[in-house]
């Protein structure tokens, strides 16, 4: 049976920008027809923590996932960046995903602690909050993107189509 897997991105945030590279990752991935999983997109979350955590709540009731992958765009970070935690003040939750063996042959992809105090950090911890409130068997990480452009685009999307897989295919993730 196939694995459903909610993707979500971030819609920009500054006037100046023309593209999240959150979202642009996404767009990448609905181009490459070899992935043989269920996959839904919300893709363009509002840079509001209350708005996207309640559209990404919505989501999952509706389609019951079995796995979460938020993005979020990092523009000092040069590789992808799988996120092992989010707060909320001193709360801390801790991602249910063996992050270890998650990342286990990619090329460039780093574990980090540093979610950021931003939007993203906020949308992961009332993502795991509300899956760990419900006791809901989805599993979710947090993906931070790196600025996309000719010489990463590939490899960013080869190791992200590589969480994708193992996410699927592995009941140990």
């Amino acid at each position: 049976m196939k694995k459903r897997i909610l993707l979500t991105s971030f819609d920009i945030w500054l006037k100046d920008q023309q593209s999240n590279s959150s979202d642009d990752l996404l767009l990448e991935v609905t181009k490459v027809n070899l992935i043989p999983h269920d996959l839904s997109f919300l893709r363009l979350l509002p840079v509001d923590v209350q708005l996207a955590s309640t559209q990404v709540i919505e989501q999952i009731n509706a389609i019951q996932p079995d796995y979460i992958i938020c993005c979020g765009q990092a523009t000092s970070r040069t590789k992808l960046s799988v996120e092992a935690v989010a707060s909320r003040g001193e709360s801390i939750l801790q991602t249910e995903v063996d992050l270890e063996k998650l990342v286990a042959g990619a090329a460039a992809i780093e574990i980090s602690h540093d979610c950021g105090k931003f939007v993203c950090e906020s949308l992961y911890y009332s993502v795991l909050d509300y899956l760990s409130q419900n006791q809901l068997r989805t599993r979710c990480i947090f993906v931070h993107v790196p600025v996309l452009n000719q010489e990463n685009l590939m490899g960013i999307l080869g190791d992200f189509v590589l969480i994708i897989n193992k996410l699927a295919l592995s009941s140990s993730c």
